[in-house]
């Protein structure tokens, strides 16, 4: 077990140094100076050449990501050019809030989808099985931004249930705080519930049709007792990689709902940092998204033996 766990944080940790290194030089192709946005059009070319000193733009862009680099290995992403905030501080408070919503739908997205994904299979081709199907493909056909528009036209001006904009805190204020989440919970849910629905069916109609199924029952094995032993265990590992992929696209992908429904999560911080120039934020933001994606992925990879009997880590 501990030699797997090495093994894949060895393989990790070059997919992480490549997005660093992507990432950091891809921002310094954006157009747009730093220090000139801060100090805007009437600035003086002596100021903005000392801003861009103080902040350490002025240096060759190598020395830059050396500098930048070192630092990251120490704890420490840099500061916010806009707010002069520790970047990590402001990357971790932002994600709580990211999590959260993202958790929540995640799972309840996952204890609607793999169910149903499993009596469509067991029941192919009937009317059930087509109107489940039906429904996924129309939930994925739907964009997000679409999708949570609609969500808040709805409830939000229509029927004035929820708040429209704004944002509290659920650990300040648990009642007033669920209301502000419950619309962007409701549309990451319904975005996702298609494709994990799709994997659930597609996986148990897969291994339906095996051959060691058709032994079990010919054995005189109760229905119930295939499905959950036999069926359930090796249908669920490929939803079950699936779940760990959607997770962590929700997390470095959620700024599209955020901004929508004004949430002051990770991905609205990051979309904020773009039109702002705001490097040190960019980088970091980026950058813990893929540690996110990475560990996510890894914890997939450990919870695989648990589902599927023929996976075995040594």
């Amino acid at each position: 077990m501990l030699r797997f766990i090495l093994s894949r944080i060895g393989m990790a940790v070059p997919t992480v140094l490549l997005v660093a290194v992507v990432v950091f030089f891809l921002i310094r192709l954006v157009p747009g100076d730093p220090a000139a946005l801060l100090l805007g059009d009437m600035a003086s070319p002596e100021s903005v050449a000392a801003l861009r000193s103080d902040l350490g733009l002025d240096k060759n862009i190598l020395t830059q990501f050396a500098i930048w680099l070192t630092n990251v290995f120490q704890g420490d992403l840099g500061t916010s050019i806009t707010t002069k905030e520790p970047v990590a501080h402001l990357v971790i408070e932002r994600f709580k809030v990211s999590a959260g919503i993202v958790l929540v739908a995640v799972a309840l997205a996952s204890l609607a989808a793999v169910p149903a994904g499993f009596i469509a299979a067991l029941r192919q081709n009937s009317k059930l099985d087509l109107t489940l199907v039906s429904i996924a493909a129309l939930l994925l056909s739907i964009p997000t931004f679409w999708l949570g528009l609609v969500i808040l036209l709805i409830f939000g001006l229509k029927l004035g249930w929820l708040p429209v904009v704004g944002y509290v805190s659920v650990a300040e204020d648990p009642s007033r705080g669920l209301l502000y989440v419950l619309m962007p919970i409701l549309t990451l849910f319904l975005h996702e519930i298609g494709v994990l629905l799709r994997m659930a069916r597609a996986s148990a109609l897969e291994v339906l049709r095996l051959d060691y199924i058709t032994h079990a029952r010919a054995k005189g094995l109760p229905e119930r007792t295939v499905l959950w032993r036999h069926v359930f265990p090796n249908a669920f590992a490929p939803t079950l990689t699936l779940i760990g992929l959607v997770l962590g696209n929700m997390l470095g992908g959620i700024a599209v709902v955020e901004t929508v429904f004004t949430i002051p999560g990770l991905g609205r911080l990051l979309v904020d940092a773009i039109f702002g120039r705001d490097y040190p934020v960019i980088q970091g933001c980026l950058l813990f998204i893929a540690v996110i994606y990475v560990l996510v992925n890894l914890i997939v990879d450990l919870c695989y033996p648990l589902f599927d009997p023929r996976v075995k880590i040594t």
